[in-house]
């Protein structure tokens, strides 16, 4: 019989702590690359939420500040900018297209954003890919409105419905603008970024719910009829994305949007910021790391528990080996088999468990968390980390196999009392 063979009868006779072993180490290599695979892909969603602009342009603050509030509706702006400076900065040669952005209400906790119908041409995310419609189409009255995809599904929104929205950016407002309903005219398809949980609104609407208001509340009374005929032309907006016919002018662009004196603006690009905001979010993501790694390394060390543990009841095991002609070695070989074996069937069984937990999770974390979670092949980073796991196991059992290299054949068949 081989030495080989001889390893699994070994560990068949003890199946149930091999099964817990494997079980303990494979729960432990599901956690470390499930990690790593959620960090690699909430990074590749981040850098997907908007693709084709070259530069964000909002009012001066903090560039994370401001890819925040105008690409991921986090936050609010610390000031507005005027439709004049907005104008003039669209007007600046090498400008192809521009995006104004008006946020600052909300339906029912979900952010409005208003905009033109430049937003649906020229807006991009992913792999530079357009927005497309499920249902409907653009807004192209002043009281219509687009809905993300979210939000159609979770409110249970239909085409031609009626929505109200509230004053402010809370899930809870006092102050609604009931008096002035849109009604919904084209639900777009899901895209997996903020613009999924977005109410699109015109400019015009934005600028028609706020007549006859003042300070944040209402001062007069204007119906929704007078307010369609009033002058709509909007004075502030809150951000606004630029596109250039080429990209070697985005620097100086940039430079002069910074220097521009009319008001102080600022002017950012994208990718930088992504991964500035990114870099921020860097040590929680070591951190998340090193406690996977801990948990693998706490795995490995409860597998040298158990095999040096079960050491003394495998005594006369031992002997009754070396007594049929096993030598010192064969017995450290064997438990060197035996930790690289359940170390081999817990990554193993640790990968399968990852990838039906992804293919299981991945639709609940679309639809409740908007996060959308690829069940990609391992990379070659993943591939080390599991070579590394493996031979860790081996060297583990080296040491039980060393105490039992030393076992002398008079010492195991001693009863001890």
């Amino acid at each position: 019989m081989s030495i080989y063979s001889l390893t699994l009868r070994s560990l068949l006779n003890r199946k149930t702590t091999a099964l817990l072993t494997i079980f303990s180490i494979a729960v432990s290599v599901m956690l470390l690359l499930g990690v790593d695979n959620i960090r690699r892909e909430a990074k590749a969603g981040f850098a997907n939420t908007i693709s084709g602009a070259d530069l964000i342009v909002g009012a001066r603050s903090g560039s994370v500040q401001l890819l925040l509030y105008s690409v991921f509706r986090i936050g609010n702006a610390t000031n507005n900018i005027s439709w004049r400076s907005y104008q003039d900065v669209a007007g600046m040669k090498r400008v192809k297209w521009t995006i104004p952005l008006s946020l600052g209400d909300s339906h029912r906790g979900y952010r409005v954003l208003g905009t033109n119908t430049d937003y649906f041409e020229h807006f991009r995310y992913g792999s530079k890919r357009s927005l497309v419609f499920s249902e409907g189409d653009r807004f192209d009255d002043v009281y219509d409105a687009v809905l993300g995809a979210e939000v159609a599904e979770k409110l249970g929104y239909k085409l031609g419905q009626s929505i109200v929205i509230s004053h402010g950016a809370g899930e809870v407002s006092f102050a609604n603008h009931d008096d002035k309903p849109f009604k919904v005219v084209g639900i777009l398809k899901k895209t997996g970024t903020p613009v999924d949980r977005t109410v699109h609104v015109s400019l015009e609407g934005i600028e028609a719910i706020h007549l006859g208001w003042d300070s944040g509340a209402p001062s007069g009374s204007i119906s929704a009829e007078q307010a369609r005929h009033a002058d709509l032309q909007p004075k502030l907006i809150t951000a606004f994305l630029v596109g250039l016919d080429s990209k070697i002018a985005t620097f100086t662009l940039q430079r002069a949007i910074n220097d521009y004196r009319g008001e102080p603006l600022l002017a950012i690009l994208p990718g930088v910021a992504l991964q500035e905001l990114w870099s921020m979010m860097g040590v929680a993501e070591v951190a998340l790391l090193a406690v996977s790694a801990f948990v693998v390394a706490t795995g490995l060390i409860g597998m040298l528990t158990v095999i040096w543990s079960g050491l003394n009841e495998r005594r006369r095991e031992m002997a009754i080996l070396r007594s049929v002609g096993a030598k010192p070695r064969h017995i450290f070989v064997l438990l060197m088999i035996e930790a690289g074996l359940m170390a081999v069937c817990g990554v193993l069984v640790g990968v399968g468990m990852l990838f039906l937990t992804l293919f299981a999770a991945q639709p609940a974390l679309e639809n409740y968390f908007g996060l959308f979670i690829g069940v990609d092949p391992l990379t070659v980073d993943n591939l080390a980390v599991l070579g590394g796991i493996i031979l860790a196991g081996v060297l583990i059992g080296a040491a039980p196999a060393y105490r039992a290299y030393r076992y002398s054949l008079a010492d195991g068949m001693t009863i001890r009392t």
